[in-house]
């Protein structure tokens, strides 16, 4: 990934870090799986709606795996389009614990994260596609394309 796409995405975790932890949490009132359109919808005690596509969840995994340890670290997440939410699990009374259909399930979301996705939804989805398409990825999984983006020193993984 570009330093420059590197230090905006950092920029941008940070800010939503200190958002987060300026104000009180919002706790969520109801959340629905939709299998079919594969989306999360959670409502929220502030009284706002999102419908989070499990896609996009799954490229904005909070997870190490994802984000990284560090500004420059995160791993663009290619081949996701077709990914599901195979279970839901509670992680405390703060957080859900998805396990994906690619196998991944070390992404604990929090009710802030959630939060905090459904309302940059829109522009953390431009940056996501941007950055897809300033790589050349796709993301169709099997598409060719997806594997030669792949670092050498990175092998295909099964997604944990």
């Amino acid at each position: 990934m570009p330093a420059g796409h590197a230090r905006g995405l950092a920029r941008r975790a940070a800010a939503m870090l200190a958002a987060m932890t300026a104000s009180p949490a919002p706790t969520p009132t109801e959340i629905t799986l939709h299998a079919a359109s594969r989306v999360l919808e959670i409502a929220f005690d502030d009284g706002r709606v999102f419908k989070l596509p499990f896609e996009f969840l799954r490229v904005y995994s909070p997870s190490a795996e994802v984000r990284g340890h560090g500004p420059g670290q995160e791993t663009l997440q290619l081949g996701k389009r077709d990914v599901t939410i195979t279970l839901l699990e509670p992680v405390g009374h703060y957080a859900v614990q998805p396990l994906f259909s690619d196998g991944h399930s070390s992404g604990i979301y929090s009710w802030q994260y959630l939060h905090e996705l459904g309302l940059h939804q829109d522009e953390l989805w431009a940056e996501y596609l941007a950055r897809l398409a300033q790589v050349g990825g796709s993301r169709d999984p099997g598409d060719p394309r997806n594997s030669a983006i792949m670092a050498p020193e990175m092998p295909a993984r099964g997604g944990h």
